[in-house]
């Protein structure tokens, strides 16, 4: 199965995940390709150049890509193939190509009060004032209509959020 975590920028989505690949060893977390540098911190991730990933996408090397924030990101294609339960951080906005994409596909909303968001934002020290504006601008960016997904509300410690993440991921039951 594949997972997509989304939500706004300082939910806590890669706090969440960390702490679901600890307690789930049989997950699989995809490493994003970001055309940012590797040094800017934050998530695991692989930064590359806008050329070298304007070649990738070209290439096929991606299974999604999408802009957000003057960045591109991409799922490369060979991290989610395999068996198991592969998890990535995502985007809300390139969630209608995403259920094209992969069938099946699981979306949990990592969500947390405006409040939280700013403080989180602030505190990480990559954003100015403008980007964390514009950051909790998008916040309530409503999820795309006819996906659905679940909702996980990160507004309590780390190990809180990363429970309640956990007990999304928990298999359906019909």
């Amino acid at each position: 199965m594949i997972i997509a975590i989304v939500g706004p920028s300082g939910a806590g989505k890669d706090t969440l995940i960390r702490g679901a690949l600890a307690a789930r060893p049989d997950l699989r977390l995809v490493r994003r390709v970001i055309t940012r540098p590797t040094e800017a911190g934050g998530e695991d991730f692989e930064g590359v150049t806008p050329e070298d990933f304007a070649q990738r996408k070209a290439r096929g090397d991606f299974a999604l890509t999408w802009e957000a924030h003057g960045l591109s990101y991409g799922i490369p294609r060979d991290q989610i193939a395999g068996s198991g339960d592969v998890i990535f951080n995502g985007s809300r906005a390139a969630l209608p190509a995403a259920v094209r994409i992969f069938p099946g596909l699981r979306v949990i909303l990592v969500t947390a009060p405006e409040i939280v968001l700013a403080s989180r934002l602030a505190a990480r020290g990559r954003e100015t004032a403008t980007d964390i504006r514009d950051r909790l601008s998008r916040a309530a960016f409503e999820m795309p209509e006819g996906i659905g997904f679940q909702t996980v509300v990160n507004d309590a410690s780390p190990e809180v959020g990363a429970a309640r993440l956990l007990a999304a991921l928990q298999p359906e039951r019909a």
